[in-house]
């Protein structure tokens, strides 16, 4: 299974795709000098197969390359963040 995880900025989102496949995103809207994430989704079809954690890890990872910062909304990546606390100096 290869996963890629680019930003549509379109769409102000992170997607995931699979075998090249659309498998979800994470909302990433622009916001007073940071970047909201209030949402995540992946589809049903790929539901328990780890992708939201790789999809928020892959978009965290991308926002501080880019010198940004978070304000986590979405109950998912609030706790992905809870849980890998090398993530927390991108929270505003």
């Amino acid at each position: 299974m290869a996963t890629e995880v680019v930003f549509n900025a379109d769409r102000e989102r992170y997607e995931i795709t699979v075998d090249g496949e659309f498998a979800g995103h994470v909302d990433a809207i622009a916001q007073d000098g940071a970047i909201e994430m209030p949402h995540t989704v992946v589809l049903e079809k790929f539901s328990g197969q780890g992708l939201a954690k790789i999809l928020v890890r892959g978009a965290l990872d991308d926002l501080r390359a880019r010198g940004l910062s978070i304000v986590p909304i979405c109950p998912f990546v609030i706790g992905f963040v809870e849980k890998n606390p090398e993530y927390q100096d991108l929270v505003k």
